[in-house]
């Protein structure tokens, strides 16, 4: 819910840099209220309104980078994982225990994970309460995948077939690990708190000179609500964008899913 909580922030704290504009606008001597200083503030306004809207929009296309890369890597780990359990597959009777160990990783990888979701039927995987899916996966879950590792590691081949797929398998499980790992990291997110502190400061200022000039009636009022409500709801949508696997716009569990529908094909 952090996604919400910022949203909830900027928009008071943009309603109270107005509130305190409006104060503060009966307490300006005379000469401060004339029309040629007037004019000046309005220029002034319109260059940190410029600034703002770059800056938003560029932390926009940035967030929505983020979670198109974290999306697209998801895909090619699930495309990785079911590339695994084919070989696996075309290994023989003695990839079978590294393939079970494969499906309860997937499918406990999508129950933690997309946690508002309904889990993957079955008791065949571990399930853990605790964990935190700003993280993706549970201690027990990155083991789980590790004894894949180790099944992969202990196979004897005993022909040319089974040492080229044992070389292909190795190849691909450092390939799913790799890509674990870099989903991992980018679900927290990547905007820079001291940055989005500033340009919300940025903001209050822009509110608050709104404040100094703005006329006092019904239209003006709800104009600058308007205008909190906009900017609020794009900071909204640049936290949610940024932390693609919690909020309401996240990674979908799809690719995934069709991973383990694949495994769990006779």
């Amino acid at each position: 819910m952090m996604e919400v909580g910022s949203a909830v922030l900027v928009f008071v704290l943009l309603l109270g840099g107005t509130g305190l504009g409006l104060l503060l606008r009966p307490l300006l001597p005379e000469e401060h209220r004339k029309h040629e200083t007037v004019q000046l503030v309005q220029l002034v306004i319109g260059m940190l309104v410029t600034f703002a809207a770059l800056v938003l929009s560029l932390l926009t296309a940035s967030a929505k980078t983020s979670f198109d890369t974290a999306a697209n890597d998801m895909r090619a780990y699930a495309a990785d994982l079911i590339q695994l359990d084919q070989r696996l597959r075309d290994y023989g009777p003695e990839g079978a225990t590294a393939r079970t160990l494969l499906r309860a990783y997937t499918a406990g990888a999508i129950a933690s994970t997309w946690t508002h979701e309904a889990p993957p039927p079955g008791n065949y995987y571990p399930r853990d309460p605790n964990v935190s899916n700003d993280h993706l996966e549970s201690v027990p879950l990155g083991a789980l995948l590790d004894s894949v590792g180790e099944q992969i590691n202990h196979l004897a081949p005993r022909d040319a077939f089974h040492q080229s797929t044992a070389s292909t398998l190795a190849q691909l499980f450092a390939r799913v690990t790799d890509t674990r790992w870099r989903i991992i990291e980018e679900a927290p997110g990547t905007i820079s708190g001291p940055f989005f502190t500033m340009l919300v400061l940025w903001l209050i200022l822009i509110f608050l000179s709104f404040g100094l000039v703005s006329p006092h009636n019904a239209l003006a009022t709800v104009l600058i609500v308007l205008g909190t409500v906009s900017i609020s709801s794009a900071v909204y949508v640049i936290v949610d964008l940024d932390t693609p696997f919690s909020g309401q716009l996240i990674v979908p569990s799809g690719a995934m899913r069709d991973a383990l529908a694949h495994m769990n094909r006779p």
